[in-house]
């Protein structure tokens, strides 16, 4: 397989490179390298000498790039994006450069290929396009937030509402990304993700919480608490989505078109206040912490409903919270060096 990645020097995109090259696959990289660690993600992957590894080193804005990345090429993973929402509201015109036309400037490339030489898609999305969830009522409990009624989690019939700048983009490419394969025939699949988490994961105040609390207590930072901390996320460990994204590519013709919501589900949620607890004991001492306003459209609970997922792709996640915890933990802590260099 002939495999392009789009951001691919980000978290996932390294992860997901990895195991391409390890089944045997061609990959080729396509990013700018401008966020915290993509160097170094870069530097760990070209250590491989794996000679099927390629590196543009672009940005997705760039159409000549992508169109030329895109060419004879089986499946696109289009990672690329403006991820954090307190950017988008500091640059909200820079956030939808990234995010929509980037994200079309990769949809057209496709459209452009002649029939038959059309790879397929796969578009990672994002829990915020339900913004706050308002119609779903939530009840307060010691450490999070839970929903009321018995209600499993979100699923994809959840109706949109885009909050923030960075909804709003994420939202608007993951509608297009749909119509290219109704209007156009294009072999898309979307994924609408809660938090994913693991190793090569440079988390950082604004995004990769998980990531950034065991990185910031290991160096011994204070962590700030952004609302009171009983906000609830399904957490995925990286490479349980990696499965994930491989099924869909390989079902691409049975769920093109299709829209999954992915995360741990129901059996792998986690607080901000229990994540901090965790820490304290595996560090047998107080983690500093400090508390902060509510961020602009942050949900109080958001745990996906992956039924359809498990249905449509034979999909479930198999990494535990407390399992994934340990794993990334271990990756932090071999590498404190690095984040303490990163830091200074």
């Amino acid at each position: 397989m002939q495999a392009l990645i789009t951001g691919g020097a980000g978290f996932i995109g390294s992860n997901l490179a990895r195991r391409l090259l390890e089944a045997g696959h061609e990959v080729t990289l396509l990013d700018d390298a401008s966020r915290p660690g993509a160097r170094r993600n870069l530097e760990s992957l070209s250590a491989l000498g794996d000679t099927r590894l390629h590196v543009v080193e672009a940005d997705v804005r760039d159409v000549r790039a992508v169109r030329h990345a895109v060419s004879g090429t089986d499946v696109v993973f289009h990672l690329a994006a403006q991820v954090a929402v307190t950017t988008s509201l500091l640059d909200p015109v820079g956030d939808f450069d990234v995010n929509l036309r980037g994200t079309l400037n990769v949809l057209e490339a496709i459209r452009s290929r002649p029939d038959g030489e059309r790879p397929a898609v796969l578009f990672t999305s994002t829990n915020k396009v339900y913004g706050r969830i308002e119609d779903v009522p939530v009840v307060e409990q010691a450490q999070r937030y839970a929903y009321a009624g018995g209600t499993d989690g979100i699923g994809e019939g959840q109706r949109l509402d885009f909050h923030s700048p960075y909804g709003c983009s994420k939202g608007a490419a993951d509608q297009y990304v749909r119509e290219y394969a109704r209007v156009y025939g294009l072999r898309t699949v979307v994924f609408r993700m809660s938090c994913i988490y693991g190793p090569r994961q440079w988390g950082t105040e604004d995004q990769g919480w998980v990531a950034h609390f065991l990185i910031s207590a290991a160096l011994g930072r204070p962590i700030t608490v952004y609302g009171d901390g009983k906000q609830v996320r399904d957490v995925l460990f990286i490479d349980d989505l990696l499965d994930a994204c491989l099924r869909a590519v390989g079902k691409i013709d049975s769920v093109a078109g299709e829209v999954f919501n992915i995360g741990g589900g129901p059996e792998n949620t986690l607080s901000l206040l229990e994540l901090l607890e965790w820490l304290e004991r595996r560090l047998a001492r107080p983690v500093a912490r400090s508390f902060a306003a509510w961020r602009p459209g942050d949900q109080r609970v958001y745990v996906s409903d992956i039924s359809r997922a498990r249905e449509r792709l034979g999909w479930a996640p198999r990494v535990t919270v407390a399992s994934g915890l340990e794993r990334l933990w271990q990756w932090v802590d071999d590498h404190r060096g690095l984040f303490a260099e990163a830091a200074a």
